[in-house]
Order: structure tokens, then sequence, then C-alpha cells
């Protein structure tokens, strides 16, 4: 009685331990997608911000006066500028 009785404890600690063991990577792996999808939205936010400074500029470059030729020559040079930048980025984000 008392060796049965310790038996069934003794499968229902395995069956615990198994649980447990299963939990444990269960979490582990939940935390690894976590860290993941944390590094991806800290990445997007980065890309919205710098998209958001770029949009900024644009408005800057587009709201100079137009009325000689250095001011369209300096809007020209700001958004070649611009486009060289974001050349740079992209082949740096490979």
């Amino acid at each position: 009685m008392i060796h049965e009785e310790l038996q069934k404890l003794e499968r229902l600690s395995a069956q615990v331990t198994r649980k447990l063991h299963h939990l444990q990577e269960e979490n582990q792996s939940l935390k690894e997608e976590l860290e993941k999808k944390e590094q991806l939205l800290e990445e997007k936010e980065a890309s919205l911000d710098y998209f958001k400074n770029q949009i900024k500029i644009s408005k800057i470059v587009n709201n100079l006066p137009v009325e000689n030729v250095d001011s369209a020559e300096l809007r020209n040079r700001i958004n070649n500028y611009i486009k060289e930048i974001d050349k740079i980025i992209t082949y740096l984000s490979e």
C-alpha cells in the first residue's frame, strides 16, 4: 500500500518534472521571440524617424523661395544630398 502510493507519487513527480521542463523551454522560446520582435520594432521606429526627418527636410527645401537661381540651385543640391544619403543608408542597411 505504501509502496503503491510511493510509486504513484514518483509518477506524478515525473509528470510535473516533464511539464516544468516543457514550460521552461516554451518560456525561453517566447523570450527569444519577444526579443526579436522588440528589435524589429526598434528598427521600424528608427526607419520611421528617418522618414519623418526626410519629410521635414523636404518641406524646408520646398519652402525655400525660388526668387533667384541661387535658391533653386541650393534646393537641387539639398535634394541631391538627400538622395545620396538615402543610397548610403540603403547600402549600409544591407
